[in-house]
């Protein structure tokens, strides 16, 4: 089982990832705002990605700043981000399910349902 660290890193390049697939010409300054990470960590995250060989880094052919890079997913990448996508799936279901039987827990301790009505309702 990963650590709540390792998830929260595994949702930033997650976000990432998704973000670039999108636009890949975002700038490190764009991807940090958008998944509000700091510059120097979205810049981090994506160098570890190009490192990994998930996300290739190309200049903008028709750029007036050459200086410009697109960060483009390689066929690694997609996969990459397949597997990742089904992880945060699986993930925030269980903590959907794990969620709504707290929620009920606590509805039926405030006596706002009885026991009668939460069975019914997972029937449903």
């Amino acid at each position: 089982m990963a650590s709540r660290r390792e998830e929260q890193q595994e949702d930033v390049r997650l976000r990432v990832m998704r973000l670039i697939a999108d636009n890949p010409e975002m700038s490190t300054r764009q991807v940090a705002d958008e998944v509000g990470i700091s510059n120097g960590s979205a810049y981090y995250v994506l160098t570890a990605l190009v490192e990994k060989g998930f996300v290739k880094l190309g200049n903008f052919k028709n750029s007036p700043r050459k200086g410009q890079y697109a960060y483009l997913l390689t066929p690694k990448g997609v996969r990459e981000k397949s597997l990742l996508t089904h992880r945060f799936i699986k993930r925030k279901r269980q903590e959907y399910v794990d969620l709504r039987a707290e929620i009920e827990l606590l509805e039926r301790e405030a006596g706002m349902i009885d026991a009668s009505v939460s069975k019914g309702r997972d029937q449903l």
